[in-house]
């Protein structure tokens, strides 16, 4: 009975990290045409709960023409939320500006009770966000 239980322990505890591990990997977007106006958004959740977000444009006629933004700090999710947030003292420097706080991202995947060949990018849509460029953003999970 006690080798049952610690089966079923075991079994448990491996579905309830399985899960959490979905939402890690690295996260891509990118807009516009190759030689004109680029916009790339990169952003990268970590196992360990830390993220590093960076934001590349390059638009022509743009004063600068090229802009490179960065951002990082900590992620934690609840049920497909995931909470951003940045500590002043640890994640800003010269390099680190952008600032995570109040921001959330739905979680979006195909359903595994849905069997039709619809074909449904994994991927995070920002709902909050104080980063004007990230309101209503898809980025897309490599």
């Amino acid at each position: 009975m006690k080798l049952i239980l610690a089966v079923l322990l075991f079994i448990l505890n491996l579905t309830l990290s399985a899960q959490s591990n979905n939402f890690a990997g690295d996260y891509t977007r990118s807009l516009g045409e190759e030689g004109k106006h680029i916009i790339e958004y990169k952003l990268t959740l970590n196992q360990d709960g830390t993220f590093v977000f960076h934001s590349y444009s390059k638009i022509q006629g743009g004063i600068p023409p090229e802009v490179n933004k960065y951002g990082k700090g900590k992620w934690s999710a609840k049920n497909n939320m995931i909470t951003f947030s940045s500590d002043k003292k640890e994640d800003f420097n010269e390099k680190y500006t952008l600032d995570f706080n109040n921001s959330i991202a739905r979680f979006v995947t195909k359903n595994p009770r849905d069997k039709t060949d619809q074909i449904v990018k994994t991927r995070l849509v920002f709902v909050e966000s104080e980063i004007f460029s990230l309101q209503r953003l898809d980025i897309f999970k490599l």
